[in-house]
């Protein structure tokens, strides 16, 4: 049972700690990004939805080439952590944070542009400064399109399998998510065990999908 349930609450717990992590970045820069026109915008957009059409090994490839141990960003990371972050849990969550940001970014960006610049008017005159403005206004009223690209940005950390593959390997026990085990597994012939791993991604997918799509409804 453990060697079932090991990948299993390995991909969870990273893809909630990516998820948070990317909610706070996507949100970010979408604030940073949303209505505003300055030269070289496209440009920006298009880095942040790079992970999104860029092949899962190109992903893993360029994780190892830039926090590897041979980089001065990963010999740095090294000195911080005493540990390279290659073939670590870590890894896997910097992997599903990159792959799902842009997922989380498009959500945010859409839902802090839907949001009526009327209403953020009046609470400036009213006397709130930009940071208050935010928090209690676009914020709760993008919270919708926010909560669903969150949803959405677990479920495709959930599935992530290349870069994590490249980046965090396949250590049963420290590294090895669901995607890898499942791929191991049928490698292996262990065809049940493989389909046990399909059924449970399959489940956690469906209702994760079904809660993002509600969240949509809601917020038209």
């Amino acid at each position: 049972m453990e060697e079932f349930w090991s990948p299993v609450w390995l991909s969870i717990n990273v893809s909630l700690l990516a998820g948070v992590i990317v909610a706070i970045l996507g949100t970010a820069a979408a604030r940073w990004m949303a209505r505003r026109r300055f030269r070289g915008k496209t440009i920006v957009e298009t880095v942040f939805m790079l992970p999104l059409v860029l092949p899962p090994s190109v992903v893993g490839f360029l994780l190892v080439v830039l926090f590897g141990r041979h980089s001065p960003i990963g010999k740095l990371m090294e000195t911080w952590f005493h540990t390279p972050v290659l073939f670590t849990p870590g890894a896997a969550v910097m992997a599903a944070v990159v792959v799902s940001f842009p997922l989380m970014y498009q959500a945010a960006k859409a839902g802090l542009e839907a949001v009526d610049p009327t209403v953020e008017g009046a609470a400036r005159i009213d006397g709130a400064n930009e940071r208050q403005v935010f928090w209690h206004i676009s914020l709760p009223l993008a919270r919708n399109a926010l909560l669903s690209g969150s949803v959405l940005s677990f479920a495709r950390s959930l599935g992530e399998f290349g870069a994590t593959l490249m980046f965090a390997g396949n250590i049963p026990g420290k590294t090895q998510t669901i995607p890898t085990a499942v791929y191991m597994a049928m490698e292996s012939g262990r065809m049940e065990l493989a389909w046990a791993w399909v059924a449970v991604t399959i489940g956690l997918s469906f209702s994760l999908l079904s809660c993002a799509a509600k969240l949509g409804r809601w917020q038209r």
